[in-house]
């Protein structure tokens, strides 16, 4: 990282540049040994009163005095990947909405607010892509109050860590109270490599609708009402995979697949504890991602939260790769 003109160090940002991606060489620690600095690269996301607020991909914000910074620039995006599909943030974000539709949603300027009982997050939070039409303050209070009279808390699902990602709105969030419960990478990669994958597929049932088999390894609802039935089969082209386990008993894996375009969407992949570490997960991904391939998608997409390291590891060894991270914030009345 060079931030030098004729070995000097220069700082070249200032809080005009706030939005912009930046890159910031400043103090870490001072002991008896001399000064010792770090580099803190991300979206600067407030300069006030003598200190840098810059949001990372990850979504974290580092504050910063203006007295420890030695060197700052802005920089460009983060280039785009050299393997597997591209893809920018707001494809990605249409694609994964439509995967997972809520059973009721309204508009707020650009934003969708989503309502579906209370049946996981996503189905239950405002989407905000673009401007919501009025002052944040305002629509912020219009949102509580939608929830509020369907009897639910208040989330709102944002971005960070791509072009176009939401680390202001993040910033803005929590500087009003809000509560960051959930962070997950959205990851990609490419579909043929998945179905091309050495696994056992004989085993792996499909079917177009979720039924009583595969809901009793779902780990996500008790008994499901129409709402939950409603969010699971909706889609473009929805697939679910089964694989049997033994008589009487839940079944042994399952799977969810929305095909949309080119893209084909990964969730609800989920193997029975005792039957872990035998290639079921892969067989499960390896039959839907034929089933997408014949459909005509070529790329693939699916979401796992940062502390899921099992299933990270999986989604490694298939290829994917994070195009970036999102979050749900909740309002402290909720």
């Amino acid at each position: 990282m060079e931030f030098t003109t004729g070995g000097r160090l220069i700082v070249r940002i200032t809080p005009e540049d706030q939005g912009k991606r930046v890159s910031v060489r400043h103090l870490a620690t001072t002991g008896e040994r001399g000064e010792k600095f770090t580099d803190t690269i991300g979206v600067l996301t407030l300069w006030d009163d003598g200190v840098l607020s810059i949001t990372r991909r990850t979504g974290e914000t580092v504050r910063i005095p203006e007295r420890e910074m030695v060197a700052g620039k802005v920089v460009p995006a983060e280039p785009a990947r050299r393997r597997g599909p591209a893809a920018t943030f707001r494809e990605l974000s249409l694609v994964s909405a439509r995967s997972w539709q809520p059973v009721e949603s309204a508009p707020l300027g650009d934003w969708t607010l989503r309502a579906a009982g209370g049946f996981t997050r996503r189905a239950n939070s405002v989407l905000p892509l673009g401007d919501p039409g009025r002052p944040l303050a305002d629509a912020l209070t219009y949102v509580r109050q939608w929830y509020a009279a369907r009897g639910l808390p208040t989330y709102v699902q944002t971005a960070t860590g791509a072009e176009g990602t939401q680390e202001q709105l993040c910033v803005d969030l929590e500087q009003d109270g809000w509560i960051r419960e959930v962070s997950a990478q959205l990851r990609i990669a490419a579909l043929a490599p998945i179905g091309d994958v050495d696994a056992d597929v004989s085993r792996v049932q499909l079917s177009r609708t979720v039924g009583p088999a595969w809901l009793s390894r779902y780990q996500r609802t008790g008994t499901p009402g129409p709402h939950v039935l409603k969010v699971l089969e909706s889609g473009p082209s929805t697939w679910f995979a089964t694989v049997a386990g033994d008589e009487g008993a839940a079944p042994a894996a399952i799977g969810r697949c929305v095909v949309d375009g080119r893209w084909a969407g990964f969730m609800a992949v989920e193997v029975d504890p005792a039957q872990r570490r035998r290639g079921l997960a892969t067989a499960v991904m390896a039959a839907l991602a034929r089933q997408a391939l014949d459909e005509g998608a070529s790329a693939a997409w699916l979401q796992v939260e940062t502390d899921n390291e099992e299933a990270a590891a999986l989604y490694d060894a298939l290829g994917f790769a994070t195009h970036h991270m999102y979050h749900h914030f909740r309002h402290p009345s909720g």
